[in-house]
């Protein structure tokens, strides 16, 4: 509840947003007064990640558990968490506040425990709400053998999860007067064969589905173009985003608009565009034999009296990241819904099965 009382609104998404560095500093004391040996660095000014090293013996693999510290933003009464009905509501409950709760109550209680043979990392992160910069900055500057991300997963392991890709589209125009159409280039029109293209390719995609995850997806996401009624536009700005399954790779979503802006070409020589990709993420596959998943499943069983199931999830996370710079990744956390509304609760039961899980885990995997 204190961590979500913490307004930390990732300044990249609403301009004047409060960022990441008080609920650091959260983190930080509790780390500290576990006895862990805590790191606090800034990556962007004033958005400093949090690394907290419980040292081990040595002879055992090392673990991290890896959460962000950023939430989208809510109006002032989504940073007063109430419990409902045995539900925690507010925002950065679920997504993912909750989970990183449960990493650093489960480190405490190992670190007041028998010592691990391998080091436990608890990261708190920036920015994963964006461009994932606090992830990125911490496969640069840590290394783990394994690492369990504690986002929503409702108590259930997931190995593996979609990618996504995000485009920025220009077609450039000449302005003139709409009385003028002679001497006019008109960007939007000239966009228009792309952009059915876009809307085209995502009912294919639908045909695509997988129980896994559902189905992949590509659609536009903004529009800016043209400056007053009586003109011509000269631009037509165009985001899009491209949401990939494990066996798309970014690679592919790139081919795919190339082909859109080709097909726009073939319909009118003029069609003048630039693309620029703004971020992508590869979708990520952990081996369901791996030891860190075999930990998961003795640890859900022990503590949660069932077996646990294996999961894809079609959203991106910070595992990804991780996966990418050669630490291998699972998703466990707690249960919840309401991510990114005014909705967003989880389940308080579940925080403390998290934790149980995650503690139990932590010390299969590194003994």
């Amino acid at each position: 509840m204190e961590l979500v009382a913490c307004d930390s609104t990732n300044p990249q998404l609403v301009p004047g947003g409060a960022g990441e560095g008080a609920a650091a500093g959260i983190v930080a004391r509790r780390l500290d007064a576990a006895g862990l040996d805590v790191e606090i660095a800034d990556v962007l000014p004033g958005r400093p990640n949090v690394v907290g090293r419980l040292r081990g013996t040595g002879g055992g693999p090392s673990l991290m558990l890896c959460g962000h510290l950023d939430v989208v933003a809510a109006d002032a009464e989504g940073f007063r968490p109430t419990i409902r009905d045995g539900r925690l509501h507010g925002r950065g409950t679920s997504d993912m506040k909750g989970g990183l709760a449960a990493a650093i109550v489960a480190a405490e209680r190992i670190a007041a425990g028998p010592p691990l043979a391998g080091d436990l990392l608890v990261a708190a992160v920036i920015d994963e709400e964006w461009v994932s910069a606090g992830a990125e900055a911490l496969a640069r500057s840590h290394r783990a053998d394994a690492a369990i991300l504690p986002e929503q997963s409702d108590l259930e392991v997931i190995v593996e999860h979609g990618g996504f890709a995000w485009f920025e589209v220009e077609s450039r125009g000449r302005e003139a007067a709409g009385i003028d159409p002679e001497a006019a280039v008109d960007a939007i029109a000239l966009a228009l064969p792309f952009l059915d293209g876009v809307v085209a390719l995502d009912r294919e995609l639908a045909t695509r589905p997988t129980p896994e995850y559902g189905r992949p997806s590509i659609h536009i996401s903004t529009v800016a173009g043209g400056t007053q009624y009586p003109a011509y536009p000269d631009s037509l700005l165009v985001g899009i985003e491209r949401c990939t399954i494990p066996g798309e790779p970014v690679a592919q979503a790139v081919a795919e608009i190339d082909e859109l802006l080709g097909l726009a070409r073939a319909a009118d020589p003029r069609f003048d565009a630039e693309v620029r990709m703004i971020v992508g993420r590869e979708p990520v596959q952990l081996d369901a034999d791996h030891p860190l998943v075999r930990a998961l499943d003795a640890a859900v069983a022990a503590r949660l009296g069932r077996t646990a199931r294996h999961l894809g999830d079609m959203g991106w996370m910070d595992s990804g990241v991780l996966v990418e710079a050669g630490i291998p990744c699972a998703v466990f956390g707690p249960t919840g819904g309401g991510h990114h509304t005014a909705a967003e609760w989880v389940d308080v039961p579940s925080l403390a099965e998290c934790a149980d899980v995650l503690e139990a885990a932590a010390r299969a995997f590194c003994r």
